[in-house]
Order: structure tokens, then C-alpha cells, then sequence
């Protein structure tokens, strides 16, 4: 079974996004080994300077290597920059990593300031959910519900119409 991996900085704080985020993360207990792993956000001042944004990034960077560097993961670094898809695309993307032997499939979400360049090139694919922006907090939620569609998709379920 694939293991997947949401890995991000912070926590859900909202009792609303944990529920929601639990569902999801049983539905897809179904499909794969699911996680989230959530990692401490570095602290910043209130109007940081970009050299400050910069070693805040490469310090939670290193943060990520544990997951960057585990052999056979797929890295999907979610950002602005990156490639909309459709949730039917999703679910082949996530068919053909495990076809391609990929047992693990890494998802990234960085903490207020994005994620590092560096991180960002370690990864096969960067994935943006939308051109418009959403709280961290949906984001994730948001991540899982694709995930979860993503699955159902592949497996002919209903969830998907």
C-alpha cells in the first residue's frame, strides 16, 4: 500500500479544520498509509526583512530533509508557481507513482512565507491547488479532500461524480 504523506508547518487550531481533516484522513486510510506530519513554523517579526524570510525558509528547509531525502518518495511541492491540474489528473499522477515504484508520495506546504527554492527543486512536481489564496489551514484540508477524491477516482467509487 502507498504511503502519503502531507508534511507542512503549524497546526490546524481550529477544532472545525481538525474534524475535517480527521474524516478525510480515515477515508483515505482505505487507499493508502496516510499522514500529516507537522512541523514547528519558524518565528519571524511582524514585518521581517527578506534576508530574515530567507534564513527563516532555509532553516525549515532543513526541517524537510528527512522527507526529501527518503529513497523512493515522490516530492510535491505545493506553491503559487506550480502546475493546476484537474482532480482526474491528480489521481493519475498518484496511479503513476506507484506504478513507478514509488512507495512513498511526499506533499509540501510551507508555512506563511512559502517554501524554500531549494525544497522546491528537490521536488519531481510543483502543485498549486489554484491561482487564488487560501489559508493555510484550508489548504491542507483542502489537500486531503483531493487526495481522498484523487483515490476514490482511481478505485471507480461514487465519491467522485
Amino acid at each position: 500500500m502507498q504511503k502519503v504523506n502531507i508534511v507542512c508547518f503549524g497546526n490546524l487550531k481550529e477544532k472545525y479544520w481538525r474534524d475535517a481533516a480527521a474524516e478525510y484522513s480515515k477515508r483515505l486510510g482505505a487507499f493508502c498509509t496516510f499522514s500529516v506530519a507537522e512541523l514547528p513554523e519558524s518565528r519571524l517579526p511582524s514585518e521581517p526583512s527578506e534576508k530574515e524570510i530567507t534564513a527563516a525558509l532555509a532553516k525549515e528547509a532543513l526541517s524537510l530533509e528527512k522527507y526529501l531525502g527518503a529513497k523512493g518518495a515522490y516530492n510535491i511541492a505545493l506553491c503559487i508557481e506550480g502546475k493546476t491540474i484537474s482532480s482526474e489528473a491528480l489521481s493519475e499522477r498518484l496511479s503513476d507513482t506507484a506504478a513507478k515504484g514509488f512507495g512513498t508520495v511526499n506533499l509540501y506546504i510551507g508555512s506563511s512565507y512559502g517554501l524554500a527554492e531549494s525544497v522546491k527543486e528537490r521536488c519531481q512536481m510543483r502543485l498549486s491547488m489554484s491561482p487564488m489564496t487560501f489559508p493555510h489551514q484550508l489548504a491542507r484540508v483542502m489537500l486531503c479532500e483531493q487526495l481522498y477524491r484523487a483515490f476514490s477516482i482511481s478505485s471507480h467509487g461514487k465519491y467522485h461524480k
